[in-house]
């Protein structure tokens, strides 16, 4: 059936060079040499058996035969670009490529990403850990990000994840060699630090430990090697509850003073730009996230 075909870079070479009344034009567009071109239009017309082109000097001219058939080739092509388009299309449209802050993407969402790719089947997700940057979505590279703030960014759509509560945790063997029955019983122990030490200074004048130096301690950029940190037992860790609720459940660490948690001033917003607002991809996945995150609270 494909033996009266001619050699598709024979047919690339004439669309371009008819579309072009080129060799040289062609031969640009297709990074290819002149001699190419002029090599790949002669196989095509010896191919046909007839010419395609009139050679005059230094202008080229189509024949009566040339005319008719760029007409159809023209639309042969222009229908597989249109096709490889589409297909390109609909693969890029089952990525979902979401931007999360690093200790957020490894302690919540990827242990739940399961019941996602369950419910979800049809959209693949890349999950990209990174530091908060409202840039993101710059490029548009970026289709949902998430974000931990006040929530002020003016020009996305933002909804409101979970609020932040700051929980007192410790290695189970730290607590039992040091245990903490009162809030005095911290005065023992060393305070893991996160981004400043802002957080524990609030946690001190709440529990009115008067008099207690807080800014002592290691200091770490981000939560999840503070958590680290706090499993090897090196000190108490004031962390997001949300953050480290993966390390109670699996034993690591332990709420210290349960009855002593601290509201936390920023919380976890799910974020993305406002003419994507009626995306399929992006609605799906922010359902998904919101309706998890209230059943927890529900349990």
């Amino acid at each position: 059936m494909y033996k009266r075909l001619p050699p598709l870079n024979s047919l690339k070479a004439f669309e371009c060079s008819a579309r072009h009344l080129s060799f040289t034009k062609a031969a640009e567009e297709l990074c290819v040499t002149q001699a190419a071109i002029s090599h790949q239009i002669k196989l095509l017309e010896d191919f046909l058996g007839m010419p395609l082109f009139y050679r005059k000097n230094r202008t080229l001219e189509l024949t009566e035969t040339g005319v008719y058939y760029f007409a159809d080739i023209s639309k042969i092509f222009n229908r597989l670009t249109e096709a490889t388009k589409k297909i390109l299309t609909q693969q890029n449209d089952r990525h979902l490529a979401i931007a999360v802050p690093q200790t957020f993407g490894m302690q919540w969402l990827v242990p739940h990403l399961t019941d996602f790719h369950n419910t979800h089947h049809n959209i693949d997700l890349r999950l990209n850990g990174v530091d908060q940057d409202e840039g993101f979505f710059k490029n548009n590279e970026t289709d949902l990000a998430i974000y931990y703030g006040n929530g002020d960014w003016k020009h996305f759509q933002v909804e409101k994840l979970l609020d932040g509560e700051l929980i007192i945790l410790g290695a189970p063997k730290l607590l039992a060699s040091k245990p903490i029955n009162t809030v005095k019983d911290l005065l023992q122990h060393q305070f893991l630090h996160i981004h400043d030490y802002q957080n524990w200074q609030d946690m001190v004048s709440y529990l009115e430990l008067d008099g207690l130096d807080h800014q002592h301690g290691a200091l770490f950029s981000h939560t999840i090697m503070a958590l680290q940190a706090a499993k090897h037992g090196q000190g108490l860790v004031l962390a997001n509850r949300a953050l480290a609720q993966k390390e109670v459940n699996d034993g690591n660490l332990v709420q210290v003073l349960p009855h002593k948690s601290l509201r936390d001033s920023k919380s976890f917003y799910i974020v993305n730009q406002l003419d994507k607002a009626s995306n399929e991809q992006i609605n799906a996945f922010k359902q998904w996230i919101l309706n998890t995150i209230q059943k927890e609270r529900n349990e």
